[in-house]
């Protein structure tokens, strides 16, 4: 992006937060449904606003937590290094670009090095980091590290499988694509054996991969 570009955008950027800025959340939902409908004040739509504003705050509710917390200490010195696998966890998500959903399913491995998490953890990470504005890629590779950064172990895997809204409902509109990502830490990367267990397991779990 040209220099001269940047500062325009900043420019107008600065000038949209002086307008708003006096108006609540509430009101700011109030102000684009009244230039998306001819009437924002209707039935239907009349708490529309707050309604969506709730939502707002619930969907995006992962960045008022942090992976200490989440885990809780729920940390625990186990003699194990074999896979410990959760597999099909759910999730839903929103795309940062459209603000639209995305979902689907979160399979996460790892080879224990003296340590291991709470088996319930693992899917309060993965509800963590999918309750905010994400992309599939970079919410791939936050559980990935998280896991590696807390409990050091010799490997992790992680793959995500979701359907995106925004190709479905607009762009292509293609309604039976999957998008699936991957990240392979330690062993899952450098140990084809440990790759292929992890990809079996999820295969036998009825996944995609």
């Amino acid at each position: 992006m040209s220099t001269r570009k940047g500062l325009k955008l900043k420019k107008a950027a600065v000038m949209k937060m002086g307008t708003a800025a006096g108006l609540t959340t509430e009101e700011l939902y109030r102000e684009l449904l009244s230039r998306l409908v001819e009437d924002a004040t209707r039935d239907g739509l009349a708490e529309t606003p707050e309604r969506v504003e709730k939502a707002m705050a619930f969907l995006t509710q992962g960045y008022a937590m942090d992976v200490r917390t989440v885990l809780n200490g729920a940390l625990f010195e186990v003699e194990y290094d074999e896979m410990v696998m959760v597999r099909d966890i759910e999730f839903y998500s929103l795309c940062e670009h459209h603000l639209l959903p995305f979902f689907g399913k979160i399979h996460v491995a790892y080879v224990p090095s003296g340590r291991v998490i709470g088996l319930s953890k693992i899917p309060r990470l993965v509800e963590m980091f999918s309750r905010r504005l994400q992309v599939q890629e970079r919410l791939t590779t936050e559980i990935a590290d998280a896991i590696v950064e807390a409990i050091a172990p010799q490997g992790v895997g992680v793959i995500v499988e979701a359907q995106h809204l925004c190709m479905m409902m607009r762009g292509v509109e293609k309604q039976h694509s999957a998008t699936v990502t991957s990240a392979m830490r330690g062993v899952f990367k450098t140990q084809t054996q440990t790759r292929n267990e992890f990809l079996s397991l999820v295969r036998r779990g009825g996944g995609e991969i």
